[in-house]
């Protein structure tokens, strides 16, 4: 029994930890807890494991280099989540939500489901800018919830559009987990990012789709904004005509730029053509010449600085001009101008903000710590060699192992959360999919698609949590309208977050069956066969594979005067001639 104990030790181990987490223990404790625990118990059975657990006391000193070393304490990489945390924060509550809501609202209010369309593109927007999941459905619950209940909509449709769409931020960059996966595999951040971009944006459209296909099965659901709402009038032509003079503007300075910047012309002549519509919004606004209309005016006043945010902190590290760490940094600085800009910066606002920043960062460290300890033991024991022959030894090769660990990802997203997931799970997994020759950037993609089911999965969803938080429990009177409102439901809330689920299963079934999506970020692939090899010719030498011109007589080189000093390409002064010697007189040996 004993044998059978210490040469199992690495499923036991695992199970253990299930159970704990099971219990309720907090993560970060059970993890340190039971790596510690079954320390203990492998070096008792050690003797008896037939050389399967290689652990001993002297170990345990390796725990301080892993606290201090480059995998927690100095790991510059995950620095980058205290400055996003930090920047999210500070825009939420800068009330660039409520302005972007607003703004978007009346821009989709006359087409039935505006307002849905308009929440599933201000979380998108968020999620580029903030990358916190509890900020964006705060935020949009807050806000455009009791906006959606007066005017009618369903209330599935509306607390599932809002939970959904405050979950873009784990995809779409620059999103927390996508730092912790890119750390745990080992691969770059910008990589990750890149990666992330266009599954992010295709997720985005297939949320979209859901709200069309509704709105033509079901239009009573999701009712247009009624003439009144209407509060910034008409104006989409004058819109569309201020965009394409943007464009035409960036053009010309795309062109007059090229010769002199390259391929940094076409960013910068974007650059210029909207700063240059923003700066004549501006004025169009305060001067009241009303070139514009309302609509188009406040739609390019709200929706260009948030852009011009994220194009600080992704396009330069796009770019390469900032690490994701420095980009976090500028984006935590840009916050703090807009919410200044927007006079809601205050010391109270500081205070909050650093306070979450510091409960977040914490968290995080202490479950990395702990995670540290778990692993520290789990090897000792080969527990990732367990691992590694139960996931490559799955059927399918590797479509079947990428199915097998999303189902098995899947299942524990009921359980933990991203964070949990990401520093427990994925260290376990990914050395099986680099045997198996998985790019460890698609696989950290797939999985951060798939963790984002972890916010949405009844009942234990963080996302549902958050909107059970703001969303109403109680009928409450309207302050516009004046009607009384029923309150959402638990269950509705519940049961609105289902059909999203079920999108986010396709997504990952679709990252899966085009790869390309998150490869590009490799840049486009060179073929071997168009290289076009060139040796230079050297003098005195035929070229390869041709005989030589003398037909095979190799050119004679010169004598040599071995008396003289070699020479570098200087003509050497003459030596002056030996006198004759006497040879009538003896010699001299003097």
């Amino acid at each position: 029994m004993i044998e059978f104990i210490a040469q199992n030790m690495a499923p036991i181990m695992f199970a253990s930890l299930v159970i704990f987490l099971l219990i309720g223990y907090p993560v970060a404790f059970s993890l340190a807890a039971n790596g510690l625990l079954f320390f203990f118990i492998g070096v008792v059975l050690s003797p008896y494991s037939g050389g399967s657990i290689n652990l001993a006391w002297p170990l345990l000193h390796a725990l301080p280099d892993n606290f201090y070393g480059s995998r927690v304490m100095s790991n510059d990489t995950l620095l980058a989540i205290p400055f996003f945390t930090f920047m999210g924060i500070v825009l939420e509550r800068s009330g660039m939500a409520e302005d972007l809501l607003d703004t978007i609202g009346q821009l989709f209010g006359p087409i039935r489901g505006g307002l849905a369309y308009a929440v599933i593109f201000v979380g998108a927007l968020l999620a580029a800018t903030t990358g916190v999941v509890a900020a964006s459905v705060i935020a949009m619950g807050l806000i455009s919830l009791p906006i959606m209940l007066r005017y009618g909509y369903d209330r599935r449709v509306a607390s599932g559009v809002i939970a959904a769409s405050g979950t873009l931020a784990q995809i779409i960059p620059p999103s927390l987990v996508l730092i912790v996966l890119a750390d745990q595999l080992g691969r770059s951040v910008g990589d990750m990012y890149a990666g992330a971009l266009i599954p992010g944006l295709v997720l985005t459209g297939l949320y979209t789709m859901y709200i069309v296909i509704m709105s033509i099965v079901r239009p009573k659901s999701m009712p247009a904004l009624p003439l009144e709402a209407r509060t910034l009038g008409h104006g989409v032509l004058s819109l569309l005509v201020a965009v394409l003079a943007a464009v035409v503007l960036s053009y010309a300075a795309y062109r007059y730029l090229a010769p002199s910047q390259g391929q940094n012309a076409d960013i910068l002549g974007a650059t210029i053509g909207v700063v240059l519509i923003y700066v004549a919004a501006i004025a169009d606004q305060r001067l009241k010449i009303n070139m514009m209309s309302r609509l188009a005016q406040q739609v390019i006043i709200v929706l260009i600085p948030p852009l011009a945010l994220i194009f600080l902190v992704l396009g330069t590290i796009f770019l390469g001009i900032a690490t994701p760490t420095e980009g976090g940094a500028m984006g935590a600085v840009g916050a703090l101008i807009m919410a200044a800009m927007k006079g809601r910066l205050s010391l109270d606002v500081i205070k909050q903000a650093l306070a979450s920043t510091t409960r977040l960062s914490s968290f995080v460290l202490f479950i990395l710590i702990g995670a540290r300890v778990f692993s520290l033991t789990f090897y000792g024991v080969n527990g990732h060699i367990w691992v590694e022959h139960l996931l490559t030894s799955l059927p399918g090769g590797e479509i079947g192992f990428l199915i097998g660990v999303n189902i098995l990802v899947f299942l524990l997203a009921f359980f933990l959360d991203f964070f949990e997931l990401a520093f427990i799970i994925v260290p376990l997994l990914a050395p099986a999919a680099d045997k198996l020759g998985i790019d460890l950037i698609w696989f950290g993609v797939l999985l951060g698609v798939n963790m984002q089911t972890s916010f949405m999965h009844p009942p234990f969803g963080f996302a549902l949590f958050y909107l059970r938080s703001v969303a109403a429990r109680v009928p409450y009177l309207d302050r516009l309208t004046g009607k009384q409102i029923a309150p959402v439901t638990t269950g509705q809330i519940y049961w609105g977050a289902v059909p999203f689920v079920c999108i986010q299963v396709i997504m990952i079934g679709l990252t899966i069956a085009f790869p390309q999506m998150v490869m590009h970020y490799k840049g486009t692939p060179v073929d071997p066969g168009t290289i076009d090899y060139q040796v230079p010719e050297t003098p005195g030498l035929s070229p390869l594979g041709t005989p030589p011109a003398d037909g095979g007589t190799a050119p004679t080189a010169p004598a040599q005067d071995l008396s003289q000093p070699p020479s570098f390409g200087e003509t050497p002064p003459a030596k002056p001639a030996a006198p004759a010697p006497d040879l009538s007189q003896p010699p001299s040996f003097n």
